[in-house]
Protein backbone atom coordinates (compact mmCIF):
# COMPACT_ATOMS: atom_id res chain seq x y z
CA UNK A 1 0.00 0.00 0.00
CA UNK A 2 1.41 3.37 -1.08
CA UNK A 3 0.26 6.66 0.41
CA UNK A 4 0.01 9.29 -2.32
CA UNK A 5 -0.61 12.84 -1.10
CA UNK A 6 -2.57 15.20 -3.34
CA UNK A 7 -2.13 18.94 -2.70
CA UNK A 8 -4.19 21.39 -4.72
CA UNK A 9 -4.86 25.12 -4.68
CA UNK A 10 -7.20 26.97 -7.00
CA UNK A 11 -4.89 29.70 -8.30
CA UNK A 12 -1.19 30.37 -8.74
CA UNK A 13 -1.46 33.05 -6.04
CA UNK A 14 -2.34 30.37 -3.49
CA UNK A 15 0.18 27.91 -2.07
CA UNK A 16 -0.74 24.38 -3.08
CA UNK A 17 1.95 23.04 -0.72
CA UNK A 18 0.40 24.73 2.33
CA UNK A 19 -1.17 21.48 3.57
CA UNK A 20 2.10 19.50 3.37
CA UNK A 21 2.90 19.79 7.08
CA UNK A 22 -0.63 18.73 8.12
CA UNK A 23 -0.44 15.65 5.89
CA UNK A 24 3.05 14.81 7.17
CA UNK A 25 1.87 15.04 10.79
CA UNK A 26 -1.13 12.80 10.04
CA UNK A 27 1.09 10.23 8.36
CA UNK A 28 3.54 10.20 11.26
CA UNK A 29 0.79 9.86 13.86
CA UNK A 30 -0.68 6.87 12.00
CA UNK A 31 2.63 5.16 11.33
CA UNK A 32 2.48 5.84 7.59
CA UNK A 33 5.01 7.02 5.04
CA UNK A 34 3.99 9.25 2.16
CA UNK A 35 5.50 7.70 -0.95
CA UNK A 36 4.78 10.55 -3.37
CA UNK A 37 3.29 14.03 -3.44
CA UNK A 38 1.36 15.52 -6.34
CA UNK A 39 1.08 19.32 -6.25
CA UNK A 40 -0.84 21.56 -8.62
CA UNK A 41 -2.66 24.86 -8.97
CA UNK A 42 -5.94 23.99 -10.67
CA UNK A 43 -9.60 24.54 -9.90
CA UNK A 44 -11.28 21.73 -7.99
CA UNK A 45 -14.33 22.39 -10.16
CA UNK A 46 -12.43 20.98 -13.14
CA UNK A 47 -12.29 17.22 -13.59
CA UNK A 48 -9.21 16.96 -15.80
CA UNK A 49 -6.25 18.04 -13.67
CA UNK A 50 -2.79 16.90 -14.83
CA UNK A 51 -1.33 16.01 -11.43
CA UNK A 52 -4.48 14.32 -10.19
CA UNK A 53 -4.58 12.08 -13.23
CA UNK A 54 -0.83 11.42 -12.98
CA UNK A 55 -1.47 10.27 -9.41
CA UNK A 56 -4.28 7.99 -10.55
CA UNK A 57 -2.11 6.61 -13.34
CA UNK A 58 0.62 5.79 -10.80
CA UNK A 59 -1.79 4.10 -8.37
CA UNK A 60 -1.99 0.36 -7.84
CA UNK A 61 -5.01 -1.38 -6.24
CA UNK A 62 -5.14 -0.62 -2.51
CA UNK A 63 -3.14 2.61 -2.66
CA UNK A 64 -4.33 5.56 -0.58
CA UNK A 65 -5.05 9.02 -1.99
CA UNK A 66 -4.43 11.35 0.96
CA UNK A 67 -5.88 14.89 1.02
CA UNK A 68 -6.25 17.55 3.68
CA UNK A 69 -9.92 18.13 2.88
CA UNK A 70 -12.39 16.56 0.49
CA UNK A 71 -12.79 19.89 -1.33
CA UNK A 72 -9.08 19.68 -2.29
CA UNK A 73 -10.08 16.62 -4.33
CA UNK A 74 -13.45 17.77 -5.61
CA UNK A 75 -15.64 20.78 -6.14
CA UNK A 76 -17.06 18.96 -9.13
CA UNK A 77 -20.55 18.88 -10.53
CA UNK A 78 -22.48 15.71 -9.72
CA UNK A 79 -21.84 14.07 -13.16
CA UNK A 80 -18.10 14.81 -12.99
CA UNK A 81 -17.88 13.59 -9.39
CA UNK A 82 -19.53 10.32 -10.45
CA UNK A 83 -16.92 9.96 -13.23
CA UNK A 84 -14.08 10.52 -10.78
CA UNK A 85 -15.58 8.15 -8.20
CA UNK A 86 -16.00 5.46 -10.85
CA UNK A 87 -12.35 5.88 -11.86
CA UNK A 88 -11.22 5.67 -8.23
CA UNK A 89 -13.35 2.57 -7.70
CA UNK A 90 -11.99 0.96 -10.86
CA UNK A 91 -8.43 1.63 -9.75
CA UNK A 92 -9.36 0.42 -6.20
CA UNK A 93 -7.93 3.60 -4.70
CA UNK A 94 -8.90 4.46 -1.13
CA UNK A 95 -9.54 8.14 -0.31
CA UNK A 96 -8.39 9.34 3.09
CA UNK A 97 -9.10 12.93 4.11
CA UNK A 98 -8.06 14.67 7.29
CA UNK A 99 -11.52 16.23 7.60
CA UNK A 100 -13.21 12.83 7.25
CA UNK A 101 -12.36 10.71 10.34
CA UNK A 102 -14.35 7.73 9.05
CA UNK A 103 -11.75 7.41 6.29
CA UNK A 104 -8.76 7.10 8.63
CA UNK A 105 -9.38 3.43 9.34
CA UNK A 106 -8.78 2.71 5.63
CA UNK A 107 -5.05 3.12 6.29
CA UNK A 108 -4.98 0.27 8.84
CA UNK A 109 -5.45 -3.50 8.44
CA UNK A 110 -8.95 -4.68 9.40
CA UNK A 111 -11.05 -7.81 9.10
CA UNK A 112 -13.23 -8.10 6.00
CA UNK A 113 -16.51 -7.12 7.71
CA UNK A 114 -15.06 -4.03 9.39
CA UNK A 115 -13.29 -2.99 6.22
CA UNK A 116 -16.44 -3.29 4.11
CA UNK A 117 -18.54 -1.47 6.70
CA UNK A 118 -16.18 1.50 6.95
CA UNK A 119 -15.71 1.57 3.18
CA UNK A 120 -19.49 1.89 2.77
CA UNK A 121 -19.77 4.62 5.43
CA UNK A 122 -16.80 6.44 3.95
CA UNK A 123 -18.28 6.33 0.45
CA UNK A 124 -21.52 7.88 1.68
CA UNK A 125 -19.69 10.62 3.61
CA UNK A 126 -17.48 11.37 0.61
CA UNK A 127 -20.56 11.93 -1.54
CA UNK A 128 -22.01 14.27 1.10
CA UNK A 129 -18.83 16.32 1.51
CA UNK A 130 -18.29 16.50 -2.26
CA UNK A 131 -21.83 17.87 -2.64
CA UNK A 132 -21.19 20.41 0.16
CA UNK A 133 -17.91 21.46 -1.50
CA UNK A 134 -19.72 22.00 -4.82
CA UNK A 135 -22.45 24.08 -3.16
CA UNK A 136 -19.82 26.19 -1.39
CA UNK A 137 -18.09 26.76 -4.74
CA UNK A 138 -21.32 27.79 -6.46
CA UNK A 139 -22.32 30.07 -3.56
CA UNK A 140 -18.91 31.75 -3.60
CA UNK A 141 -19.02 32.26 -7.36
CA UNK A 142 -22.50 33.77 -7.07
CA UNK A 143 -21.38 36.17 -4.34
CA UNK A 144 -18.34 37.17 -6.37
CA UNK A 145 -20.49 37.82 -9.44
CA UNK A 146 -22.91 39.90 -7.37
CA UNK A 147 -20.02 41.88 -5.86
CA UNK A 148 -18.45 42.46 -9.28
CA UNK A 149 -21.76 43.62 -10.72
CA UNK A 150 -22.22 46.12 -7.88
CA UNK A 151 -18.66 47.39 -8.23
CA UNK A 152 -19.07 47.81 -11.99
CA UNK A 153 -22.35 49.67 -11.50
CA UNK A 154 -20.58 52.01 -9.07
CA UNK A 155 -17.62 52.44 -11.43
CA UNK A 156 -15.24 50.88 -8.91
CA UNK A 157 -14.32 47.58 -10.57
CA UNK A 158 -10.76 47.39 -11.89
CA UNK A 159 -10.29 43.62 -12.09
CA UNK A 160 -7.47 41.55 -10.61
CA UNK A 161 -4.07 43.28 -10.89
CA UNK A 162 -1.56 41.56 -13.15
CA UNK A 163 1.45 39.91 -11.52
CA UNK A 164 3.92 41.46 -13.95
CA UNK A 165 7.05 40.03 -12.35
CA UNK A 166 5.77 36.45 -12.44
CA UNK A 167 4.37 36.80 -15.96
CA UNK A 168 7.68 38.22 -17.22
CA UNK A 169 9.47 35.22 -15.71
CA UNK A 170 7.04 32.84 -17.42
CA UNK A 171 7.57 34.59 -20.75
CA UNK A 172 11.35 34.38 -20.30
CA UNK A 173 11.18 30.64 -19.56
CA UNK A 174 9.01 30.10 -22.64
CA UNK A 175 11.56 31.99 -24.71
CA UNK A 176 14.30 29.73 -23.35
CA UNK A 177 12.38 26.67 -24.51
CA UNK A 178 11.59 25.26 -21.07
CA UNK A 179 8.80 22.69 -20.88
CA UNK A 180 5.38 23.69 -19.54
CA UNK A 181 5.78 21.30 -16.61
CA UNK A 182 9.12 22.90 -15.66
CA UNK A 183 7.59 26.38 -15.90
CA UNK A 184 4.58 25.49 -13.76
CA UNK A 185 6.83 23.88 -11.15
CA UNK A 186 9.19 26.88 -11.13
CA UNK A 187 6.57 29.64 -10.98
CA UNK A 188 3.52 27.96 -9.46
CA UNK A 189 1.38 29.23 -12.33
CA UNK A 190 -1.69 27.39 -13.62
CA UNK A 191 -1.82 25.71 -17.01
CA UNK A 192 -4.56 28.18 -18.01
CA UNK A 193 -2.34 31.20 -17.29
CA UNK A 194 0.62 29.58 -19.02
CA UNK A 195 -1.49 28.89 -22.12
CA UNK A 196 -2.64 32.53 -22.17
CA UNK A 197 0.90 33.89 -21.94
CA UNK A 198 2.11 31.45 -24.61
CA UNK A 199 -0.76 32.53 -26.88
CA UNK A 200 -0.03 36.22 -26.27
CA UNK A 201 3.65 35.65 -27.10
CA UNK A 202 2.71 33.90 -30.33
CA UNK A 203 0.29 36.65 -31.35
CA UNK A 204 2.87 39.32 -30.52
CA UNK A 205 5.50 37.50 -32.59
CA UNK A 206 3.10 37.29 -35.52
CA UNK A 207 2.28 40.98 -35.21
CA UNK A 208 5.98 41.91 -35.07
CA UNK A 209 6.66 39.79 -38.15
CA UNK A 210 3.81 41.49 -40.01
CA UNK A 211 5.16 44.94 -39.06
CA UNK A 212 8.67 44.02 -40.23
CA UNK A 213 7.29 42.71 -43.50
CA UNK A 214 5.31 45.89 -44.04
CA UNK A 215 8.36 48.06 -43.27
CA UNK A 216 10.46 46.00 -45.66
CA UNK A 217 7.94 46.54 -48.47
CA UNK A 218 7.77 50.27 -47.74
CA UNK A 219 11.56 50.61 -47.97
CA UNK A 220 11.77 49.08 -51.44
Amino acid sequence: MFIRAYLRASTSEQDASRAKSALDVFATEHGLRIAARYVENESGAKLHRPELFRLLSDCEPGDVLLVEQVDRLSRLTSPDWIKLRNLLDTKQVRIVALDLPTSWILTAPTDEFTGRMFAAVNAMMLDVLAAVARKDYEDRRRRQAEGTAKAKAAGLYKGRPENKTRNAAISSLLRDGRSWRDIMDATGCSRTLLAKIARDRRLQAEADAAIRAAESVAQR
